[in-house]
C-alpha cells in the first residue's frame, strides 16, 4: 500500500518506496546469504575443483581453488556434514523467504510498477550504462522509481539466478535423484549441476557487492533509512543532499 509523501524541511520530499514485508524479506535475505556463502565455501573447501559432466574426473578439473581460509567458512573448522546440515537449512530458509517476496510483489504489483522496463527505457540502455560508469545518480521525480539497468538486474536476479540455484541444489540431492531424475539431467549431471550452483552463487555475490557499493556511493543514510523505515527521501533541488536528518 503506498502512502502519501510527506514535505520535508528545505523542499525535499520522503516518499514511501519499501512497504514491511519487502523490508522484513530484504534482511532475511542478507542473513541468509552471509550464511549460505559461508556454508557453501565450508563445502568446497572439502574439494576445492569444479567439472563438467556427471562425474569428477579429479586429474583434470574444470576450475581450482586455493586452499579456503577458515574465517571465510562456517564452521570456521573442516567440518563437511555440519556445513552441509547448516547449508540445505538455510538454503530452505531463503526459499521460503523468496516464495513470500514473490508473491507480494506479484500480488502488489510492485515488480510491474518498480521491475519492469518499458519500450522507452529498454532504447536508452546504453545511455543508462554510461550514467552508471559516470556514477550519475537519479534525483528529483526520476528517483522515485528504479532505473532501468536496476530493473534489468532485479530480474535477472529473480528469474535466472535464483531458479538457477534453486534447480542445481535440487539436483544434487540424492533424495531429489530418485523422485525427479530428469533434473539432474537437465543439468547435464552432478559435476555439471555443482560448478552451475557455484557460477550462479557468484553471480549473486557480483551482484550483492555491487549493489552495496553503489548504496554507499548514492547515499548510504538515505538508502538504509529506506530499507529500515521505508520511506526516501527525494532530493527537489540540485546541491541537496538526501542524507540530511529529515
Amino acid at each position: 500500500m503506498t502512502r502519501p509523501d510527506r514535505p520535508l524541511t528545505d523542499g525535499r520530499i520522503a516518499t514511501w518506496r519499501h512497504p514491511w514485508p519487502v523490508r522484513l524479506t530484504h534482511w532475511v535475505n542478507v542473513v541468509c546469504l552471509v550464511l549460505l556463502l559461508m556454508t557453501g565455501l565450508q563445502i568446497l573447501r572439502a574439494h576445492p575443483h569444479l567439472y563438467w559432466g556427471l562425474a569428477s574426473t579429479f586429474d583434470d578439473p574444470w576450475l581450482s581453488f586455493p586452499d579456503i581460509p577458515g574465517w571465510m567458512t562456517l564452521p570456521s573448522w573442516r567440518d563437511l556434514a555440519i556445513g552441509r546440515n547448516w547449508h540445505f537449512f538455510l538454503a530452505w530458509i531463503f526459499v521460503i523467504n523468496g516464495l513470500i517476496y514473490l508473491a507480494y510483489a506479484l500480488i502488489s504489483g510492485r515488480i510491474r510498477r518498480l521491475m519492469e522496463p518499458s519500450a522507452e527505457e529498454l532504447r536508452h540502455i546504453p545511455e543508462s550504462i554510461v550514467e552508471h560508469a559516470r556514477l550519475h545518480f537519479p534525483e528529483g521525480e526520476a528517483a522515485r522509481s528504479y532505473n532501468v539497468i536496476q530493473k534489468l538486474t532485479y530480474l535477472v536476479v529473480l528469474f535466472l539466478l535464483l531458479p538457477l540455484m534453486l534447480g542445481t541444489g535440487l539436483a544434487m540431492s540424492p533424495g531429489m535423484n530418485a523422485v525427479l531424475p530428469e533434473l539432474l539431467q537437465l543439468f547435464g549431471g552432478r559435476q555439471s549441476a555443482r560448478t552451475l550452483h557455484f557460477l550462479a552463487a557468484m553471480g549473486l555475490v557480483a551482484f550483492t557487492v555491487v549493489h552495496v557499493l553503489l548504496v554507499f556511493l548514492s547515499g548510504p543514510l538515505n538508502n538504509l533509512r529506506a530499507m529500515v523505515t521505508g520511506w526516501y527521501v527525494i532530493r527537489t533541488e540540485p546541491g541537496e543532499t538526501p542524507d540530511d536528518p529529515a
